[in-house]
């Protein structure tokens, strides 16, 4: 387990695993005000919280399933990156595609953060690549049955 640095300067509660073999911590909305999303509307949802992850990690900010099952509520660039040296507020940008205003309440449970290790690369020009069975099949290629 990876130990994490973080500064909270919401008053929400930091996030923690709901049951041992989570992938994703809950994030809260840190709001003085209650917030309306209304149809098709985006926002910046704001969490308090600010962190500092090792290099070669990042955090990845989803939805959860439930908002988005039940009320059409997303995470707009799913998934959200935050990179090693950000030092600036976690913020989640949300997304209303239901017919429905939705209301966000302080302290609600608004996305999920994974935290990932990952790898950087170093691209080398070539002037061709390998082989492959699957070749250059893209899009549906494999069809649907």
């Amino acid at each position: 387990m990876i130990k994490i640095r973080v500064v909270n300067k919401g008053h929400q509660p930091l996030p923690i695993y709901a049951t041992q073999q989570s992938a994703g911590m809950d994030l809260r909305a840190n709001l003085d005000s209650s917030v309306v999303l209304k149809p098709l509307e985006r926002k910046l949802i704001p969490t308090g919280l600010h962190i500092a992850l090792p290099v070669g990690y990042e955090a990845q900010i989803r939805p959860r399933s439930g908002l988005a099952l039940k009320h059409g509520i997303t995470v707009l660039n799913t998934p959200g990156t935050v990179d090693a040296d950000y030092r600036g507020e976690i913020m989640v940008l949300l997304i209303n595609f239901s017919s429905d205003e939705f209301i966000i309440n302080d302290g609600e449970r608004i996305a999920q953060m994974i935290i990932a290790r990952h790898e950087n690369a170093e691209f080398i020009a070539v002037e061709e690549l390998d082989e492959t069975e699957r070749g250059e099949g893209g899009y549906g290629h494999t069809g649907v049955k």
